[in-house]
């Protein structure tokens, strides 16, 4: 009878696979898991209480949304795109280096660009395309589809290790809550200077590989030595 306990992750599971209202799901596997498990009504509240009282720090959230809501209004977002356009000699391995460390720069901030639907797919895999034809070439369809792949990867490396840089973001926080509770005190301030070297190391690594690998599959799709202006039949 204890596997009875579990029914709030066999709620969840259900709720996401019929799409339904996530917080809605959340709150109902909560409370199913409550009652079952013998907390009842006072348990479930105590529970909520001491835990929003060891995390408070997770209220900053509300100053995270209104500082970031104010940057996007005055357009960093369409300061971000006019800055990649300004790329020299841009090819689409370059391109998407370029987008990932501006992405890890305003992450640094918590400055969100809209991830691959917001900002890689309209703005992003253009100019990529843009970049092959004027190097003289018709963009080969598999060489788009490596492309897409390469920009979804960078926009994870960047957000991934560049969030925890901003001082009282979800991730920082989230670090910090989890060795409280193994019994390491820390700042955020020192988890964000411990993060600076990792996170500048993996745009780096990660950019070098892509725009290697970009050259490498231009010379596949277009030739050897594609960095000249030629046209060239896409191979399909």
């Amino acid at each position: 009878m204890e596997l009875i306990k579990l029914v709030g992750i066999l709620i969840v599971i259900v709720g996401f696979a019929l799409k339904l209202d996530s917080i809605l799901i959340i709150f109902l596997a909560a409370v199913t898991t409550a009652f079952v498990g013998g907390l009842g009504v006072d348990g479930l509240l105590e529970a909520l209480g001491t835990n929003f009282v060891a995390n408070r720090s997770m209220a900053i959230f509300i100053m995270i949304l209104v500082i970031t809501g104010t940057l996007e209004r005055n357009g960093l977002k369409e300061a971000a795109a006019e800055l990649m356009k300004k790329v020299k000699s841009a090819t689409a391995g370059k391109l998407v280096a370029a987008y990932g460390v501006l992405r890890g720069i305003f992450g640094a901030f918590n400055v969100g660009f809209g991830g691959v639907a917001g900002f890689v797919r309209p703005v992003l895999l253009p100019m990529a395309e843009g970049a092959v034809k004027n190097e003289g070439h018709e963009p080969n369809e598999d060489h788009m589809e490596d492309i897409k792949g390469m920009s979804s990867a960078k926009e994870n490396v960047s957000w991934f290790f560049c969030q925890v840089l901003f001082v009282g973001g979800s991730g920082g926080i989230l670090v910090q809550t989890t060795l409280a509770s193994l019994g390491y005190d820390v700042e955020l301030i020192d988890l964000a200077k411990v993060e600076i070297p990792i996170a500048i190391i993996a745009i780096v690594v990660a950019s070098v590989v892509f725009i290697l690998r970009d050259k490498k599959l231009c010379n596949k799709y277009y030739g050897a030595g594609s960095g000249t202006k030629k046209t060239t039949e896409s191979k399909k």
